[in-house]
């Protein structure tokens, strides 16, 4: 017998602090994103068969990493008190094969490259501005994504 689907409210409940759930919904590839406070949904663009209900996953990884990278940047400018306006982070992201790859048809052997172009507006000195840019390649997000990482999955056990 096959468990009813479990509702936004209910998973709400369920996000552990610092956490987030991702459940299916009835759709073909939509998914909701809950964090416990806020709701989100990704999907995969009509073109995949997807509904294009919201940004696919990539793109929720570009928009992390560009979010936390102007964020960190707008800190530290708010610190040291600098004519900081605005900033703009444009980014995108391809799978390119490794050059000197043998078996490119492995996923260790795919590079996936990401562009970060970062737009400061505001008065700012070229000294500003180029500390600004090495603050921004530190936030934490970035840092992540350059790092070591490690992931592990495990299946629910089935309730009786």
């Amino acid at each position: 017998m096959m468990k009813a689907q479990r509702d936004e409210k209910y998973l709400q409940t369920m996000v552990a602090p610092g956490g987030v759930i991702v459940a299916s919904t009835a759709a073909a590839f939509e998914e909701i994103l809950l964090d416990g406070r806020h709701v989100l949904h990704a999907d995969e663009p009509k073109a995949a068969g997807g509904g294009d209900a919201g940004p696919g996953p990539y793109e929720l990884l570009l928009m992390a990493l560009g979010s936390c990278t102007a964020i960190t940047v707008r800190m530290y400018a708010a610190r040291k008190k600098w004519p900081l306006d605005q900033v703009i982070v444009n980014l995108s992201q391809e799978q390119v094969h490794a050059e000197d790859c043998v078996n490119c048809e492995t996923s260790e052997t795919m590079i996936h490259r990401m562009r970060k172009t970062i737009e400061l507006i505001g008065p700012l000195d070229e000294t500003q501005r180029a500390r600004l840019l090495e603050i921004a390649e530190r936030c934490p997000v970035h840092r992540t994504l350059t790092s070591r990482i490690e992931i592990t999955s495990e299946l629910v056990p089935v309730s009786s």
